[in-house]
């Protein structure tokens, strides 16, 4: 996985710690580190990193998504979803890119668009 170098930019705005959890929306401006559980809607211009012991459930729309944990729901992510070893996503996606390591389990529907292609409105 290429964590390192695509999601050095910006700073990180939270960190929710294993043993941790949150219902509701969450909005975050630039990078957000996820080891507890979080059931609700992710909104951000920046990134999201579910961290192996992290946990999500529902509505994801972010710039980049990196998942080493579990994730179920919707996703949308502008530029970028990655999936490491060990990852379980249960999910649809839609992004520019789709990057899945060995030993990922990905069970969804996903829709790429193009790099710079604007997204259709229905």
């Amino acid at each position: 996985m290429k964590l390192g170098r695509s999601s050095g930019k910006g700073q990180l705005n939270g960190f929710l710690d294993a043993g941790s959890s949150i219902r509701g929306d969450l909005h975050f401006e630039d990078n957000f580190h996820v080891d507890g559980r979080i059931i609700g809607r992710i909104v951000s211009k920046g990134d999201l990193v579910v961290g192996k012991e992290g946990e999500v459930d529902g509505e994801i729309e972010v710039m980049n998504l990196y998942v080493f944990g579990t994730l179920r729901g919707k996703v949308k992510a502008r530029k970028r979803v990655e999936l490491s070893d060990g990852a379980k996503i249960y999910a649809d996606i839609e992004t520019e890119s789709f990057d899945i390591d060995d030993g990922a389990v990905f069970e969804g529907h996903c829709k790429m668009r193009g790099q710079g292609h604007p997204e259709r409105q229905n």
